[in-house]
């Protein structure tokens, strides 16, 4: 099994990528930042204002390095490749995957497993932290449902039946989710959490979790775009116009750890109140304005955290992991990895 991740990430703002001979420099204000062997790449993702010389577009096409554009926020904007793409190849083994019930069996399995460990990691880190100040009838609640997700988890890992782990999904989610008002450390009665409601959220704590996902999802797809991958065809989502179901799909592993934890933070360290959220004639409750700013500033710096992913044994900003997520399943795709890899934090 291949461990290889040859993929360029460019973050700095005002970066220039030229070429020298078979190398790729970065300079910024006039300084060389780095210097990097273009046979060891396979793509070059740009992030924000980043420029890159035409020369070295032309080589990479030449040595069928794909570019990606993106903005600083992770909306995908271009791609520029040479007339040899894979990307074709590539989509045709996920269109076919997708209906191959024990392929997509594989699939769904391994993200599931990395999204209820990580929602098992929400609960034992707020256990670790926080549990000798926590309601005795909390902190058994929360002991209880740690336990139960990993038993949930462990039968992931048996089940070949996409239906059957789709409701393994939801027997997690509804586990989680009935202890996580006991994650909330504030009194305000205005910002307790009963349940998850969508479309539309009908609390402040779902309004800001909902506002989150979206961020995240966004973000997913412009992953699997980088990659070439398609955003709308997907293996634990169904297949819908206009859904993007493999977005949504890698959107799961990634919920409780950038989506679920940043809300916590927000609300426990009293940067969100009641104040910050607004509630329509519909019932309806949204962020205001400022409180969005807020959240999207939070959104951005919780990113830049760097952690150690499990299966690479890299350290890596969160922000990067979806396109490492994207990139690993686009490997297992091709067959360079035998099983998808998820993201299990730690």
């Amino acid at each position: 099994m291949r461990r290889q991740l040859n993929t360029l990430y460019v973050t700095s703002e005002g970066a220039w990528l030229r070429k020298d001979g078979a190398n790729i420099v970065m300079e910024i204000a006039g300084e060389i930042r780095g210097r990097i062997p273009v046979h060891m790449l396979e793509s070059l993702v740009c992030i924000g204002r980043v420029l890159v010389s035409p020369p070295l577009l032309g080589y990479c096409a030449e040595q069928g390095i794909r570019i990606s554009y993106l903005t600083p926020n992770g909306k995908f904007l271009a791609r520029v490749e040479g007339p040899v793409s894979g990307n074709v190849l590539l989509r045709r083994e996920q269109y076919r995957r997708s209906d191959d019930p024990a392929g997509s069996a594989a699939i769904v399995a391994n993200l599931l497993v990395g999204k209820v460990y990580n929602q098992r990691a929400v609960i034992g880190r707020a256990l670790r932290d926080h549990g000798d100040k926590l309601a005795e009838e909390a902190r058994i609640a929360l002991n209880i449902t740690h336990k139960r997700l990993m038993r949930i988890a462990d039968r992931l890992l048996l089940e070949q039946d996409v239906d059957v782990l789709r409701g393994l999904e939801g027997e997690a989610a509804q586990a989680y989710f009935g202890v996580f008002d006991h994650l909330i450390r504030v009194p305000d009665a205005s910002l307790r959490f009963s349940g998850r409601s969508r479309r539309p959220p009908l609390d402040a704590v779902n309004a800001l979790l909902s506002f989150l996902y979206t961020l995240l999802t966004h973000d997913c797809r412009s992953a699997l775009e980088t990659v070439g991958l398609d955003p709308a065809v997907g293996y634990l989502h169904r297949d819908r116009p206009g859904r993007p179901s493999l977005a949504l799909d890698l959107v799961e592993e990634f919920r409780p750890v950038l989506a679920d934890r940043l809300a916590l933070s927000l609300l426990n360290r009293r940067q969100l109140s009641a104040a910050d959220f607004q509630t329509l004639d519909n019932g309806a409750v949204l962020l205001r304005d400022e409180a969005r700013k807020q959240v999207l500033t939070a959104y951005q710096e919780r990113k830049r955290e760097e952690l150690r992913h499990a299966f690479l044994e890299e350290q890596a900003p969160l922000g990067l992991f979806m396109f490492i997520q994207a990139q690993l399943l686009a490997r297992h795709l091709r067959g360079d990895l035998d099983a998808y890899p998820p993201f299990i934090w730690k």
